[in-house]
């Protein structure tokens, strides 16, 4: 469900590369949850993922920040958004009210492939221009 793709490509080794990791973690979040693994497997690996997207978004907006780019704002909304709705989940499912479902990483499959391939792809050029790789 989560297989990283070429075109997600940002050409921004260091970006890229945790793009894939967070493909690849968001795919063991689902493997373990396919596989009916425990609620303190799922935590752990949920709890991976979401450390690691906290990790990536504050990297992305620094480089952003650092060469004044002008969508950084908008971007950043997203980052915040995404990051209140997904801290909001592990509170219920650790708190037992909620599981992780199909619907969850479908969820997380269309939000992660959507700002790739959408909002990143946006930056490029003006982090390209601006010689990051």
């Amino acid at each position: 469900m989560f297989e990283w793709n070429p075109q997600y490509s940002v050409q921004i080794g260091s970006i890229d590369a945790q793009h894939q990791t967070l493909f690849r973690l968001a795919e063991e979040l689902n493997t373990a949850m396919a596989a009916g693994r425990g609620k303190s497997a799922l935590f752990r690996i949920l709890d991976r993922l979401v450390q690691y997207t906290m990790v990536h978004f504050a990297n992305e907006e620094r480089l952003m920040r650092l060469h004044d780019y002008p969508g950084l704002a908008a971007h950043q909304a997203q980052h915040e958004a995404l990051t209140k709705q997904v801290q909001q989940f592990q509170a219920e499912f650790n708190a037992g009210t909620t599981a992780i479902t199909v619907e969850l990483m479908y969820f997380l499959r269309d939000w992660l492939t959507g700002h790739i391939a959408g909002t990143d792809q946006k930056y490029v050029p003006f982090l390209k221009e601006k010689l990051v790789a």
